[in-house]
This record gives C-alpha cells, sequence and structure tokens, in this order.
C-alpha cells in the first residue's frame, strides 16, 4: 500500500538532489563558476540529460510535469504575498507602470515573433524548395513565449485538426531552444550589467561568493525573522500555511466558478477555459493579492515576514526551472534541424534587440526590465525571474511585483491571440495571418509613446522635488 505512494515523492527527491548536485557542480568546477551559470540550470540539464539515456529506472520525463506547474504557482503566489520594499531608492515608480512596460514588451515579441518565424520558414522554402509549411515557424513564437506547454497545446491542435506534421514536436524544440539561449545570452548579458553597476540593488555584485554560489562563514546575511514562537508553530511552517490558505480558496473559486460558466461561450470562444486549473497561478495571484490588502488593512503586517516569504519564492524558482528542464523531451528532427536553427537565431537576435531598447526607454530599473523580458520572452516567466535574480538577488526592487502585475495583463492584451486565433492559426491563410499577428505587434508598438508621456506625468518636477527635500 505505501509503495505506491513513493514515485512522487522521489521525484521530489530527484528534484532536490539534481538542485544539489547543480550547486556542487557550479562551486567546483571553473566554467560553471565563471559563467554564473544557475545551480537550477546545471541540475536541470544534469536531470535532463540522465532522464535522456534512461539512467533513472523508473522516472520519465512527464513525471515532474505536476510538480513543475505547482512550483511555478507557488512562486508568484508568495511573491504577491510579500509587502512592498521599504527602500525607496531600489523603486523604478508604479508597479502598474513598470508592469504595463514589460507587457508591451511581451505582447509585441509575441506578434513579432510568430511573423518572423513564418517568412523565414517562406524564405527558406523559395530558396531550397523543401516545402516546409510555414507554420512550422510560426509555432516559435508559442515555444519561446509561452513554453513547452503552450507548444504542445497549439502544435497539437494544428497537428490533429490541420494536418500540420510535426508541428507539436516542432513546438516542443523551439521551447527547449529558448530555454536555453534564454540562459546563454541572458547569463552573459546579467552578468554585464552587474559589472557596470547598472543594477540598482548593490546587494548582487560579482564577488567570489557569487561565483563560488556560497557564502563565507563570517559574511552569512540574515534570511528572515521568526514570525511565531517555535514552541508553538515553527515560523516556515506558519507562512507556508498561509500559502495553503490562499491555495485552497483559489481552488475552491475554481471549482465554483467551473460549475457557473460551463459551456457559456461568447463570440464561438468557450469563456469556461479562462476558469481552467491551467490558469489557477493567475487567480491564485489575485486571491494573495486581496488576501495581502486584507492583512495590512487590518494592521496584522508584523505577522507576516517578507524575507520568509522571499525565500520561498525564491526556492520555488530553483525547483521549477530544474523541473522544467527535467520535464522536456528533445525530439530532434533531423530533416528540420537547419530550418529550426535559422528560425531560432532570427527570433533571438530581433527579440534581445528590442527587449535591450524598450528596456532603456522604460527609464529606472530599464537594465532589470530588460533581462526579465528577454528571458520571458525566449523561455517562460519563470525563466524571466531566475535572470532577475541574478541582478535583484533578494527580490527588492519593484520588477518582480511588476512581473507578478505583467502576467494578469498579458491575458487581456493577447486574449485574442491565444484564445481565439492561436488554435485556429493554419484555416487563416498566410495574409490573414501576418495581418493579426503583424498587426497586434504595431498596435502595441503605438501604445509605447503614450506609456513614456505616463511616466513623465508621474516624475516629480524639480521643484516639487526640492520642497520635498525640505520638509
Amino acid at each position: 500500500m505505501m509503495e505506491s505512494t513513493f514515485h512522487g515523492i522521489i521525484a521530489f527527491a530527484l528534484l532536490a538532489g539534481m538542485l544539489l548536485l547543480g550547486s556542487i557542480l557550479r562551486n567546483r568546477i571553473g566554467l560553471f563558476r565563471n559563467s554564473l551559470a544557475p545551480a537550477s540550470m546545471i541540475g536541470g540539464m544534469l536531470g535532463f540529460t540522465l532522464l535522456s539515456f534512461e539512467l533513472i529506472p523508473g522516472f520519465k520525463a512527464s513525471d515532474f510535469e505536476t510538480l513543475t506547474f505547482h512550483f511555478f504557482t507557488l512562486s508568484f503566489m508568495s511573491l504577491c504575498l510579500t509587502g512592498k520594499s521599504k527602500d525607496a531608492s531600489l523603486s523604478g515608480g508604479s508597479v502598474v507602470r513598470g508592469g504595463l512596460w514589460l507587457t508591451l514588451i511581451w505582447t509585441i515579441s509575441l506578434g513579432l515573433q510568430g511573423v518572423i518565424g513564418y517568412l523565414v520558414i517562406s524564405g527558406y522554402d523559395a530558396m531550397t524548395g523543401a516545402g516546409i509549411s510555414e507554420w512550422l515557424g510560426a509555432i516559435v513564437t508559442h515555444g519561446f513565449t509561452q513554453g513547452p506547454g503552450q507548444a504542445l497545446t497549439y502544435g497539437g491542435i494544428w497537428e490533429k485538426e490541420y494536418g500540420i506534421e510535426n508541428a507539436a514536436q516542432v513546438g516542443l524544440i523551439y521551447a527547449s531552444l529558448g530555454f536555453l539561449v534564454a540562459f546563454l545570452v541572458g547569463v552573459p548579458m546579467a552578468n554585464n550589467f552587474i559589472r557596470r553597476g547598472l543594477n540598482a540593488n548593490k546587494a548582487s555584485n560579482i564577488d567570489e561568493q557569487f561565483k563560488s554560489g556560497f557564502y563565507n562563514g563570517a559574511q552569512v546575511p540574515s534570511s528572515g525573522r521568526m514570525v511565531s514562537h517555535p514552541a508553538n508553530l515553527d515560523s516556515l511552517a506558519y507562512h507556508l500555511g498561509l500559502l495553503a490558505v490562499a491555495y485552497l480558496i483559489t481552488y475552491v473559486w475554481l471549482s465554483f466558478m467551473q460549475v457557473q460558466i460551463k459551456d457559456f461561450s461568447a463570440g464561438g470562444v468557450n469563456l469556461s477555459v479562462l476558469f481552467s486549473y491551467n490558469l489557477f497561478f493567475l487567480h491564485g495571484l489575485a486571491v494573495c493579492v486581496v488576501m495581502r490588502l486584507v492583512i495590512d488593512r487590518c494592521g496584522l503586517s508584523h505577522r507576516v515576514d517578507d524575507e520568509t516569504l522571499k525565500r520561498i519564492t525564491g526556492s520555488s524558482i530553483d525547483f521549477m526551472v530544474v523541473g522544467t528542464l527535467m520535464s522536456i523531451q528533445f525530439a530532434v528532427l533531423y530533416a528540420l534541424l537547419t530550418p529550426i536553427l535559422l528560425v531560432t537565431v532570427t527570433v533571438t537576435l530581433v527579440t534581445l534587440i528590442g527587449c535591450l531598447y524598450f528596456g532603456r526607454l522604460s527609464g529606472a530599473l530599464g537594465p532589470e526590465r530588460a533581462i526579465t523580458a528577454f528571458g520571458c520572452c525566449c523561455g517562460s516567466t519563470g525563466t524571466g525571474l531566475l535572470l532577475l535574480r541574478m541582478m535583484d538577488a533578494d527580490f527588492s526592487t519593484s520588477v518582480p511585483k511588476e512581473l507578478a502585475f505583467f502576467n494578469l495583463a498579458i491575458i487581456f492584451t493577447t486574449f485574442h491571440i491565444l484564445f481565439f486565433f492561436a488554435p485556429i492559426v493554419p484555416s487563416l491563410g498566410g495574409w490573414n495571418y501576418l495581418m493579426v499577428f503583424a498587426g497586434t505587434a504595431l498596435f502595441f508598438l503605438a501604445c509605447i509613446p503614450l506609456l513614456m508621456n505616463f511616466r513623465a506625468s508621474t516624475t516629480p518636477s524639480p521643484l516639487t522635488r526640492i520642497k520635498e527635500s525640505c520638509k
């Protein structure tokens, strides 16, 4: 009886073990240490390799998907329970404004990557006569900006309903390559920002402890304060209990709404998908925001330790990244390797240039937004958080909360694509497809000047700053 319960626990133990091995390899191997590769990436790649060669008996990639999903959810819910930073010098202004910058960058990238992928494959066909479906290029945007889950979802629909051969497998390849690109390009970019002193959180600096991945005994920082007396309840268990309450509320809410909105559609779109358990983290974010507001309004903020919540967020990200890599199966299609690499390189270059440019326009915390946006546009939201953590080690800036707002906002800016057009893309035809995706990118590109004006209108005038400084 008990034997059957061990499979999931051992899967979790394998994730933890790979993180431990990754941290040791980072500490001991100069290449990893100097490249600043995070332990989660090293451990994840090690786990992926062991699974690929079937060196972990009884386990396969799919065994880690559920754990990865819940650690992703937990990372953002704990982040939204965390209070606002008390260090005003680390704030980039309005969380909404910063979140809108991330939202516009990602939305523009979603449309532009799809157009680039479609056009690159079309050009490749014209030059070689290969006859590859352009939709195998278009699906790059779902692999890069959304990750393996959405790439599999849309690719599977295109394959089953519209006969686009290998769409799901190619989508997985793009997702895997996008994830690797996010680190191969993003880690050196973050490294460069830190060396130039462009990061706002100066706690993140490249010293020997940063490189080795471990603190020296005499320089270990505090990781939080005790809230509950250990004779009553351990403080970590107390904070996990807060998150458990948020989980339960979210689960009950989704279960209730699924019954109420079952089979309800508007404009041919089944709205019940908005209350799917796959979107648990989005509803969980809202629940945690409300919970934190109630806690603060009731004067109970002293009963919540933000540093402990940050440690839960950071740990969840580590488990999520290693789990994601161990969940991916590389289905290498040798016949399509050249066009896939062409699409990947082109999309990466355009995305990198766009993130750097728009990050600079966003003002304070521009480097943090650029690196975070690049991670999100090439891997996943979790990848963006991991790259951000290199520049903002303890999540003290406002960018992590901007990222939480971003995850809600993109539902509205890309609703027409993700919930209506994406599943039926092959039926649109080339010109209609380009109009929808390019039109989306151009529309939100035109919104950039409006956001810059919003930035200017919310920036205090020099006279105002002088008056405030004299008070």
